[in-house]
């Protein structure tokens, strides 16, 4: 059921791991880097919530989910192969855009259809394990340019400057976008469409969207401190590590230099360790949500995450060494499953099941706001505010995460309401 999961999750961590460095080799600044980073925020603010209502109501052969996903992830497809040949800045941006609209397309019908699947004592083991399919997707996207520079030169570059390796790695990830997605409709069909009710008129879609913003469940409200804090600065991490990691470990700031590109080597090395630790961290919290309930073990996961966030940018040339590099990554990892596993129990235990498509994407917009702050906020505080330094930035991230870590201990318990069996 998951295995489509692992591909749009690929991916997303070709653009968490290149979209940066991408930016940098055709010409952009640091300080605009958020902005160039709009598309996110702005096309699951806007896509997800009408994705999530629409395949509600979608009455087809393949279901009412599988439409959706299976769209997304050709259109997602097509934008990978694209995207490294950009010849220009713009280009690149608008790329962004419509491979991000075709990721949220995919994103939120994909965690309603597992929802539908699963019986709610089974929401917990169903959505870590959808962490732990993020996990190792990620793990392998972030390592496939380092590991593709054992057959292609790491400095071989394209004629717009961006390596080789970094253009085979999307390829790679067009290929698996579709084929996982195609693969999960196939061998887990969707459940029967249950009623008979036609697909809404565009009045009754705005109307059920407002109603339901209205009657929000608890926990979803008060989640949204929480979740401002930690999407706020994992959006900040993907955007500045390789520029911090430039400065600290290679001290350079230009991007046209073999120095830079090894950093951003390092990162991608750096981020799939945190993907491959979220991978056997979602694993180990199925049961520790069981016992201390999500918003807890919640809590722990981003403590972990915000103390790794503030060390690693003041690994230093003379103290670097692998095993130094790998520690506040395992921080990061489990809180990176954190992210993507536990917020969705507290959610699914609190929602009606005729609801689970919307309400799965309004609770897009708790992660999407934050980012869209962020790309508003950050260009006008980089300079005044953390001396137009990555690393200020990085730490600025860290201190985001542990007080969202103090907000998530406020959140009823959610899902908490609903027994899990312990065996």
């Amino acid at each position: 059921m998951n295995l489509g999961f692992f591909g749009l999750q690929f991916s997303f961590g070709l653009q968490q791991a290149n979209m940066g460095p991408i930016y940098a080799y055709l010409g952009a600044s640091e300080a605009i880097m958020p902005l160039l980073w709009l598309a996110g925020p702005v096309t699951g603010l806007l896509v997800q919530p009408l994705v999530g209502v629409l395949s509600d109501r979608t009455r087809s052969r393949l279901g009412r989910r599988s439409p959706w996903f299976l769209a997304g992830a050709l259109v997602c497809s097509a934008c990978l192969l694209a995207m490294p040949l950009s010849p220009t800045l713009w280009m690149a941006a608008g790329l962004l855009w419509v491979l991000d609209a075709a990721n949220n397309a995919t994103m939120e019908p994909y965690r309603a259809y597992v929802a539908d699947r699963l019986p709610r004592d089974q929401h917990a083991l169903g959505f870590l394990t959808q962490s732990a399919f993020t996990g190792l997707a990620q793990t392998l996207s972030y390592l496939a340019p380092s590991l593709l520079t054992a057959a292609i030169a790491r400095d071989l570059l394209d004629a717009n400057g961006i390596p080789v390796v970094v253009r085979v790695a999307f390829a790679i990830g067009a290929i698996l976008s579709l084929s996982t997605v195609v693969w999960s409709v196939v061998r887990v069909p969707e459940l029967p469409f249950a009623d008979g009710e036609s697909p809404p008129s565009r009045g009754m879609l705005l109307r059920e969207v407002m109603r339901a913003i209205v009657e929000m469940p608890r926990p979803m409200r008060q989640l949204a401190p929480a979740m401002l804090c930690q999407w706020y600065a994992m959006f900040v991490y993907w955007q500045y590590v390789a520029f911090a990691l430039a400065r600290s470990l290679h001290e350079t700031t230009d991007a046209t230099t073999p120095a830079f590109r090894a950093a951003v080597l390092t990162a991608q090395k750096l981020g799939a360790l945190y993907n491959l630790a979220a991978f056997f961290a979602a694993l180990a919290l199925v049961p520790a949500v069981r016992r201390i309930g999500a918003p807890r073990a919640h809590a722990i996961c981003l403590t972990a995450a915000g103390i790794g966030m503030l060390a690693l940018p003041q690994i230093t040339p003379q103290f670097a060494s692998p095993w130094l590099l790998a520690l506040p990554m395992l921080g990061i990892g489990l809180g990176w499953a954190g992210m993507m596993g536990n917020p969705y129990v507290m959610l699914a235990g609190a929602i009606s099941p005729e609801r689970t498509g919307l309400y799965m994407g309004l609770f897009n917009i708790l992660i999407v706001v934050p980012m869209l702050l962020e790309t508003l906020t950050m260009p006008l505080i980089y300079t005044p505010l953390l001396g137009g330094d990555p690393r200020c930035a990085l730490a600025l991230a860290g201190l985001l995460l542990l007080f969202g870590a103090l907000m998530t201990l406020l959140v009823e318990g959610g899902p908490a309401s609903v027994e899990y069996p312990v065996s």
